[in-house]
């Protein structure tokens, strides 16, 4: 059974949709993450799901119970913020405990699960202070403990981790995926870093324009992108996509010299390949001008324009431009992704015959 299910759910503010007819389940123990831009309808989906807000059209089930009409109380889940939302005038022990005093939980067993949870989320030593004594990493743990004293096996998370530095962010990112594993909760987090959902995630639900993409395990979504938009959104870099034109013996770039990058129909169609995937040749493939070389430590990504499109190479340790910077591009079949450019979909590899750049002249 799934823990989560939500089907043909819609959410209008007025004429406006920003949520349009999505259907996802969510297994029992596993970390979701809904994935996309700012404004593609991810919080709000959370926030439906949480009973924040209420769904236009369709239903929400968590464990095979429709609990679409049901307030937040009633639906047993958690629920962490981007803003903390602490209580400045209490102590960490109170924010932790707040909702088992709402709830009218025994003080007795408050007091064990509080010992229980500030020994998991590493606050010992710190339930005497307030918030304002706190680093930012400490006040999400005690937003965290707050959420896992509840019991509740369902915990929804929007954005938790945006207002850290990137090494807390890090840091963050193993604790709290570390500590869903330890508890088996059931995990659905909202980001629009893909770090986070590459990390984490058993499973991402890329989400645009209040539409999903795709959705699959984040080895899918990065190897395997089903549209344009996947394929720009997942990568740092992304993966290059260049525009494709028919040269005389096959497809080129557009823009670019008549070198085949593959042995079909070029015009409408647009060519993908990861960066880490092109390597450098001296004598075959496609012939371009390294312009740009941003170092990055463990490798540098290179610039090249072709045409009036530019495509990123990444090779392993330091390249410094003017070494060698007339290069040819090579890359194998297996790595190419073909798409048609108007609709964004991408065309089967199966369905073309792809030559290997290099092979051409």
């Amino acid at each position: 059974m799934s823990a989560i299910e939500l089907k043909n759910i819609t959410k209008k503010w007025g004429d406006v949709t920003a949520v349009d007819n999505i259907s996802l389940s969510v297994d029992e123990g596993s970390f979701v993450v809904l994935l996309g831009p700012s404004g593609c309808g991810k919080s709000t989906t959370l926030r439906m799901i949480a009973g924040l807000d209420t769904a236009s059209s369709g239903t929400i089930s968590i464990a095979g119970k429709d609990v679409t009409s049901l307030p937040p109380a009633a639906r047993k889940i958690s629920m962490v913020f981007q803003s903390y939302a602490l209580f400045p005038h209490l102590s960490v022990a109170e924010n932790i405990i707040f909702g088992l005093k709402v709830r009218k939980v025994p003080a007795p067993i408050r007091q064990k699960r509080l010992e229980k949870v500030v020994d998991i989320v590493g606050l010992a030593g710190l339930t005497d202070r307030k918030p304002s004594q706190l680093s930012g990493g400490q006040r999400q743990r005690v937003a965290l403990a707050r959420a896992i004293i509840a019991e509740n096996g369902i915990c929804l998370m929007d954005e938790p981790l945006s207002n850290l530095d990137a090494k807390l962010r890090h840091d963050m990112r193993v604790e709290i995926r570390a500590l869903q594993q330890r508890l088996g909760m059931t995990v659905i987090y909202v980001t629009h870093d893909q770090a986070e959902a590459m990390s984490m995630a058993d499973k991402v639900i890329l989400l645009r324009d209040g539409h999903i993409e795709q959705v699959g395990t984040p080895e899918g979504l990065y190897g395997k992108p089903e549209t344009l938009f996947t394929a720009s959104f997942i990568g740092t870099p992304p993966m290059n996509l260049v525009e494709l034109a028919n040269g005389p013996e096959g497809a080129v770039v557009l823009g670019g010299s008549d070198h085949v990058v593959f042995k079909g129909p070029g015009e409408g169609r647009v060519l993908g390949v990861r960066p880490e995937d092109i390597s450098l040749s001296d004598d075959s493939g496609l012939l371009v001008e390294l312009t740009a070389a941003d170092y990055l430590g463990a490798d540098t990504i290179l610039n090249a324009p072709v045409g009036n499109q530019i495509i990123q190479i990444r090779v392993p340790g330091r390249y410094r431009l003017g070494e060698k910077n007339r290069v040819h591009l090579t890359w194998p079949q297996e790595a190419v992704h073909i798409f048609e450019k108007a609709s964004g979909k991408k065309i089967e590899n199966s369905n073309i015959t792809t030559g290997k750049v290099g092979n051409a002249a």
